[in-house]
């Protein structure tokens, strides 16, 4: 952090502190996921996984990074970790319901995240810059994830999550 820096420090921290929680979640979602995935079309699917896990965990790193850079300390803290994130951990019972968990996750960080930018201020461009970043992989992760719904379901209603969660 240079001397020039204008923003609010503790404020920015805080607010890295949930994308670093809900990139954790979903790093450990992701996981489990390609790990546990079974069933005839499952191999692709399972990788799709894996490949969404390794960048979220990337994520996951830079918002660190990036809280180490501001003086903060950044929380891996298991304790807490669900109410710290935006998005919930939770296991699908089947291939379909995973890809469902997923896109809803996706969804939901893509809202946080935009949430997010929108209340940094323009004045320090790097964490604004790497949020951006993040939020266009998070956008193509839930197009991955609705790709593969459709795949495996047919076209999906998206409206709201409650309906997404039950059908």
């Amino acid at each position: 952090m240079t001397p020039a820096y204008q923003g609010d420090v503790k404020q920015t921290i805080d607010i890295l502190q949930s994308v670093l929680a809900t990139e954790i979640v979903c790093t450990l979602r992701y996981t489990m996921n390609a790990v546990v995935a079974s069933g005839l079309s499952s191999q692709s699917v399972k990788e799709e996984f894996d490949e969404h896990a390794k960048e979220e965990q990337g994520h996951m790193r830079l918002v660190a990074e990036r809280i180490n850079q501001l003086g903060g300390k950044p929380n891996f803290n298991p304790e807490g970790l669900a109410s710290r994130s935006a998005s919930e951990y939770t296991e699908g019972v089947n291939l379909v319901e995973m890809i469902k968990e997923n896109l809803i996750a996706e969804r939901i960080a893509c809202d946080h995240y935009q949430e997010l930018i929108r209340s940094l201020p323009t004045r320090i461009p790097a964490t604004r810059i790497m949020m951006e970043g993040i939020l266009v992989n998070e956008v193509e992760h839930a197009n991955d994830m609705h790709d593969l719904l459709v795949a495996h379901q047919g076209t999906p209603s998206l409206r709201n999550r409650a309906r997404l969660r039950d059908e």
